[in-house]
């Protein structure tokens, strides 16, 4: 039985970084990839945050242009980075 409830723990415990990781994409409506390795975030209600390709948050101008992954252009809204960063990082204080 206490064999049982330690298998238990152990697991839920080694999913919860997954749902911290998670929490951004969840949040999105839409993670679009963009060239260089970047993601730009569009949320709900349609403004957007964009991650760098080593996990950090970058600053958007107004209307800055952004080229997908496929070499689309999209023009962007909104500067969210306090909530990307937020969000990224959720789950990974003490």
């Amino acid at each position: 039985m206490i064999r049982k409830l330690n298998i238990l723990v152990l697991s839920m415990a080694a999913m919860a970084p997954a749902f911290a990781m998670d929490a951004a994409q969840s949040e999105a409506k839409q993670v679009i990839s963009l060239q260089g390795g970047e993601k730009l975030y569009v949320f709900k209600d349609g403004l957007m945050a964009k991650e760098g390709k080593f996990g950090g948050v970058i600053h958007l101008s107004k209307g800055e242009v952004v080229q997908t992954a496929d070499g689309k252009s999209i023009t962007t809204m909104g500067n969210e980075v306090a909530r990307l960063h937020v969000l990224l990082n959720k789950g990974h204080g003490n």
